[in-house]
């Protein structure tokens, strides 16, 4: 019943991400607060 999946994968092990993605990113998290009142959590985006 099982399958054994004993190929190897097809994916790429060297991906390497654009510059615009990396620093898209960068820009993201350091305009990203995250502010906890009580039990809750609120996620505010600086633009």
């Amino acid at each position: 019943m099982a399958k054994i999946y004993s190929k190897k994968a097809l994916a790429s092990k060297d991906l390497k991400p654009k510059k615009e993605v990396v620093s898209f990113l960068l820009n993201y998290s350091q305009a990203l607060t995250i502010v906890k009142i009580e039990e809750k959590s609120f996620e505010i985006i600086a633009n």
